[in-house]
Parts: C-alpha cells; structure tokens; sequence
C-alpha cells in the first residue's frame, strides 16, 4: 500500500510539473516580446502602442530643394569686323624697261635732235605686209603684224578700207626722198615735213603712212576728217601704234600735223600713253624737244 501511495504522489508530482510547464509556457507565448527576460528582478520593457500618440506634432515634409537655373553662358565675345585688305596698287610703269637709243628697241626714239645710231642701220626683221598698200614696203616683223589686225578692226567697226602709204625707207632711199623735197620746197621748208638722212622713223622700220580706200587725201592733213583718219586717231593705240606728229604739238616733235603718220610702239607703251593723255615720245619719256636740226 505505501508503495502504491508513493507511485500516486510521484504521478501528481508529474502532472503538477506538466502543468506548470504548460502554464509558463502560456505565459511567456502572452508576455511582450521586447525586453522579456526570465529570473528575478529583472522588469519587462512594454512594446510601443501601434497607435501613434496623438500629442505628437506630426512630422513636415521638408520642401523640395529649388532646381537651380542654368546659369547662363557668357555672350560669345564681338569679332572686329575687319576690313578686306587693300589690293595692291599696279605696278607703276617702268618707263625704263626699254632702251630709247638702241634701234633695235621697240621703244626707240628718233627726232631732229636724236638721229639713229648708226645713222645707216637697218632692221634685222623687216617683212612684207599682207595688205593693200600704194607702195609695197616692208616693215619689222611684230609692227606688220599688228598694221594687218588693226586695218582689219577698222573695216569690222565700219571706218572703211585703208591701205599702206608707204612704210619702211631705207638710209639711202631717205636721202633720195630729201633731196626732192629740197629741190621742190627749199631746205627750211623740206625740214618741216620730212626727215634729214639717218634722223628718219621710217629708216627704223616701226613707221607707216596710211591712205584710205578709195585713194584720197593721201600724205595731207584732210585725211585726219576721213571716216579712216578720226578712226585711227581714237583707236590706233589698242593696236600698238602713236599718231606720232600731233596737230598741237609742233614744237615738240618738230614736224606739222601728219595725221597719216604712225608709229608702233608697242600695246604696253601705247596703252600708257593713251592712259596717262601724253602724246608724244619725248615728253612721255621726258626727252628734249626737237623743234629743229642743231647744225
């Protein structure tokens, strides 16, 4: 019987701790979570309300920070304006780039006071000239050439034909041409429209005397208001060539207004004369005038 008792007790005390178990073990399922620590002593930490406080000032939503503008970029700075440079002035004229005294120079000047040297030479380039002429005489090569362009120019621009008077004159011809204007006119006279031997433009090759087609006023002033002469007077130039004895500058040249009389020069120095309004060789080059023979 004791022992049976004693087997009841040890049951008791069994469940008994089953069930305290149990029951701590409710208890700590339905404790709070935060802060919970078993032993004596130690005091639960209570969990927060879910429920904010409603004393609490609620909380502000800071303001957006501003967007800082783009600054704005310095305004490129101004690019003088600058102005084109100037063109280069022409070149002046080199009034030097040919001789005046060698014959043989496109340049070369003969007056009264200025003969040819050798007063006898003779052009190495004389050719005949494919135009209408009077007398078939040569002339140097280029101022042909020439001669043949501008009679063609004056029939296309309504002047009318021309032709060749006479062109180059030989020393010993010119001395043959002298003499007879001596014996018809006297020395003084034959001074004033025709050159002494060796003092002649027509010895260089580079002259011509023209006449207009039909022949009239062939060798006389009256063929300066033909349709031919006031043509080549405007326009001899373009072709290289000078209406070499002016009406107005007698003094100068030494010989009377020979509006037939021409004389190649060249389009460069043509040009610059025309240019410049200078007339004659000696005063565009500024050469002695040559009124007369000196002896």
């Amino acid at each position: 019987m004791a022992q049976e008792r004693n087997t009841h007790v040890l049951w008791r005390r069994v469940i008994a701790s089953a069930l305290a178990a149990a029951l701590l073990g409710t208890l700590v399922a339905c404790a709070p979570a935060a802060g919970f620590a078993g032993g004596a002593g130690t005091t639960a930490t209570p969990r927060p309300s879910r429920t904010a406080p409603t004393n609490l000032t609620p909380a502000t939503t800071a303001p957006p920070t501003p967007t800082a503008l783009p600054t704005p970029s310095a305004p490129a700075p101004e690019v003088p304006v600058v102005a084109p440079p100037e063109p280069p002035p022409p070149a002046s004229f080199d009034r030097a780039a040919r001789s005046v005294d060698d014959p043989t120079s496109l340049w070369v000047v003969a007056n009264k006071v200025r003969p040819l040297n050798p007063v006898d030479w003779v052009p190495p380039d004389l050719a005949t000239v494919p135009v209408a002429y009077q007398n078939q005489q040569p002339l140097r090569l280029e101022a042909g050439n020439a001669l043949v362009a501008m009679f063609a120019a004056a029939a296309s621009e309504g002047a009318g034909g021309m032709q060749m008077q006479s062109a180059y004159r030989s020393y010993d011809r010119q001395v043959s041409v002298y003499a007879g204007w001596v014996s018809r006119l006297g020395q003084a006279q034959a001074d004033a429209q025709s050159a002494r031997p060796g003092y002649s433009e027509h010895q260089t090759g580079l002259a011509v005397d023209i006449s207009p087609i039909p022949l009239s006023c062939a060798l006389d002033a009256c063929f300066g208001s033909t349709p031919q002469g006031i043509w080549l007077a405007e326009n001899a130039w373009r072709f290289g060539f000078l209406l070499r004895y002016p009406a107005d500058k007698v003094d100068v040249t030494g010989y009377t207004f020979e509006p037939w009389h021409f004389r190649y020069i060249g389009v460069e120095l043509s040009t610059e004369m025309h240019t410049a309004a200078v007339s004659t060789l000696e005063e565009f080059f500024g050469l002695p005038a040559a009124p007369g023979y000196i002896g």
